[in-house]
């Protein structure tokens, strides 16, 4: 498929017909600029034939799959997604944000929070798959040792967990503890998704975008009816039969990991082991630098951070990062294939995206 994230040489403004970017309330300013891509289009000195603001549940995900339809339909050639994002203070703030993603009737008077909502996610997971404590502190274990080797993590320099710290940390909403949740932060970051005519084939420094899945199930989180029926398992496998590739052939992955239960339901609803056998992955080190599998390999959500609503993009950044080769200290040997899922709400907007050196 002629397509593909690049980091594109010689890039200038000019060459950018496409801009996608999330609403500003994303990066912490309230109401104003709704319309973020008419002020960025001005700013960053770009006259695009294709522009949107765009949060769509997995909003980043949704920005990748946007801007192949884009290229591929001939409307632009050059696409640049971008946005920057700020946590928003859960004392201050935590009200509205559970208003986001929760049901006024049937959720929200009862006063659940997100942290809330997704313990019943885990709690219920664990009772059907057979999933442990122990390998629930597996993943945030796994998610700071590649922190670690990640100077623009924010627990960089923090030094490693040890599996006893997670459930020893302050209880949130059992099962999960203070590390068993994301670091809320600060960021941001920008992909540029170009026609594969306009690179040269023989460049390393291009990630081909090579299949896409998406799915939208539910709403809230009490329609969910189990924890493996939110759509994820039908993205993931669109995304593969789209590329012709297996779970078996992907080099990396990159999985939202808000919670430490979140990336063991996305490695087995994608197919990476039979079900009931995430977190014995995790705690074989399988995700770990020198593992089977290595996963989140920037330190995710648990130890890079998560800048709000914004935090799908490095996901994304990191897997073409790793593919052409430019993740420093983390780089994992051979890398040619990456699958990126990212999802919105409660696990209710899905994209999954595979990512190969080849096209």
């Amino acid at each position: 498929m002629e397509r593909f994230l690049s980091d594109w040489p010689d890039l200038s403004p000019g060459m950018i017909d496409g801009l996608l970017a999330p609403p500003a309330y994303i990066a912490g300013a309230g109401g104003t600029n709704t319309y973020i891509h008419q002020r960025l289009a001005g700013r960053l000195g770009i006259k695009p034939r294709f522009a949107e603001t765009l949060n769509a549940g997995a909003t980043y995900g949704a920005m990748v799959s946007r801007a192949v339809l884009a290229i591929e339909a001939g409307v632009c050639n050059a696409v640049l997604c971008v946005g920057v994002g700020k946590f928003p203070s859960v004392h201050a703030d935590g009200a509205a944000i559970s208003t986001m993603v929760g049901d006024p009737e049937f959720e929200l008077c009862y006063g659940a929070s997100i942290p809330a909502m997704y313990a019943m996610i885990a709690q219920r997971f664990m009772h059907q798959r057979g999933t442990t404590r122990d390998q629930l502190s597996a993943v945030a274990v796994s998610a700071r040792e590649w922190a670690l080797a990640n100077a623009d993590a924010y627990m960089f320099g923090r030094g490693p967990l040890a599996p006893a710290d997670i459930p020893a940390s302050r209880p949130i909403a059992s099962p999960f503890h203070k590390f068993d949740c994301s670091v809320p932060c600060e960021g941001g970051g920008a992909l540029l998704i170009v026609r594969g005519a306009s690179v040269d084939r023989n460049s390393s420094r291009a990630a081909y975008i090579v299949g896409i899945g998406e799915s939208h199930y539910h709403a809230p989180v009490s329609e969910i009816a189990e924890p493996s029926e939110t759509g994820l398992a039908e993205c993931a496998q669109r995304a593969f039969e789209m590329s012709g590739l297996s779970p078996k052939q992907i080099s990396i992955a990159q999985l939202y990991d808000p919670f430490t239960i979140t990336p063991i339901i996305q490695v087995e609803e994608c197919g990476f082991v039979e079900p009931g056998g995430g977190g014995e992955f995790f705690e074989s080190g399988a995700a770990g630098p020198g593992g089977s599998l290595p996963l989140n390999t920037f330190g995710g959500l648990l130890s890079f951070g998560h800048t709000g609503d914004s935090s799908g993009i490095s996901f994304f950044v990191e897997a073409a990062q790793q593919i052409m080769g430019l993740a420093g200290k983390r780089q994992v040997d051979n890398v040619d294939t990456a699958l990126v899922h990212t999802y919105g709400g409660i696990l209710t907007d899905h994209v999954t995206v595979i990512l190969g050196r080849e096209p």
